[in-house]
């Protein structure tokens, strides 16, 4: 999209889920930097690390997810049989009304 090329939704939308998932495990956003035009063009070439500390299947998860090619990034047919995604068990929950219900912790994820 910053690039003004066609927009391809689904591909856009795993790519956000990608910058959701680095931030989530590694504390701090993929790309970053005061000056929008020097953020944008670390964005276009991909310019950003991975911290050593993660595992081996989430480094190759996120550089499947981070491709700026949505044509090569990984689908989601493919995420949710890669070796990261498949490890933890999926958890279906009721909804909650922030300020109001408990927010529901589950312990196997905290470690």
């Amino acid at each position: 999209m910053i690039a003004g090329k066609k927009y391809y939704g689904l591909a856009s939308d795993i790519w956000s889920c990608g910058i959701i998932l680095y931030a989530m495990t590694c504390g701090f956003l993929p790309f970053e930097d005061p000056n929008t035009n020097k953020l944008y063009k670390k964005i276009l070439a991909c310019d950003y690390t991975i911290p050593s500390s993660l595992s081996s299947n989430l480094k190759d998860l996120m550089k499947k997810v981070l491709n700026t090619d949505p044509a090569k990034r990984i689908n989601i047919g493919d995420i949710r049989t890669h070796d990261w995604y498949t490890k933890t068990r999926s958890v279906e929950m009721e909804g909650v009304i922030i300020g109001k219900d408990k927010i529901p912790v589950i312990s196997e994820f905290i470690d």
